[in-house]
């Protein structure tokens, strides 16, 4: 009580003071571009993702334009320690989703041990075990392994971000199950590409992909 007194929860865009399981003020939450997809119909990133690979279904919360506020969000959760907003970002997003079949198994896109070690946490878990306990759906957070450490994805120049050789590998048997595939940011949908054709290759499987934000 005497920390929230000396350093109260701030809108990660305003400052103003909040509550302290916020992210941003009731204004600032008002700019936050979101897609308003419907998972189960035709939308932008179904289509990107179908160039890539054969897909269910697909959903995006937000956008994640230049100097937005979903940039912002997605900043402090990976590298500002903000990992209670992984929960933030599936309760706005339990507002939003439905599912009219729901997937077998919700399957986060893993961090290389070291990269874990480094950040202290992966910034997909608590987003999806949030999403996990609220849907009733089995997830596994170690299906799928990350082979070689890497530097993040907005390091990388476009060349190095096509080099995905062996970068994930299946830990165990799957097959004839529906997997939602979660990620935090779809950029070039290289790296979810690699991990779906892992779980296609296992077995009579079928994707679905979930991810926080998009880039056009």
């Amino acid at each position: 009580m005497i920390l929230d007194v000396l350093f109260p929860n701030r809108c990660i865009h305003c400052n103003r003071i909040i509550d302290g399981n916020l992210l941003v003020c009731n204004l600032c939450f008002e700019q936050i571009h979101f897609t308003h997809f419907d998972y189960h119909s035709e939308n932008n990133l179904k289509e990107k993702c179908k160039l890539l690979f054969p897909v269910e279904n697909a959903f995006s919360l937000m956008q994640f334009e230049k100097e937005n506020l979903s940039r912002k969000i997605i900043h402090e959760l990976k590298y500002k320690s903000r990992e209670n907003a992984g929960k933030v970002l599936a309760e706005w997003l339990i507002d939003s989703l439905e599912f009219k079949g729901k997937p077998d198994l919700l399957v986060s896109v893993p961090l290389h041990p070291k990269k874990l070690k480094e950040r202290g946490y992966n910034q997909l878990h608590l987003f999806t075990e949030t999403l996990s306990k609220f849907y009733k759906i089995p997830f596994s957070h170690d299906l799928i392994k990350r082979n070689h450490y890497s530097k993040a994805q907005a390091l990388k120049d476009k060349q190095h971000r096509l080099e995905t050789l062996n970068t994930f590998s299946i830990t165990r048997p799957i097959s004839n199950q529906h997997i939602l595939l979660i990620d935090d940011v779809f950029t070039t949908g290289n790296t979810l590409a690699t991990v779906a054709w892992e779980i296609l290759k296992a077995g009579q499987n079928k994707i679905s992909v979930l991810v926080m934000a998009m880039d056009e």
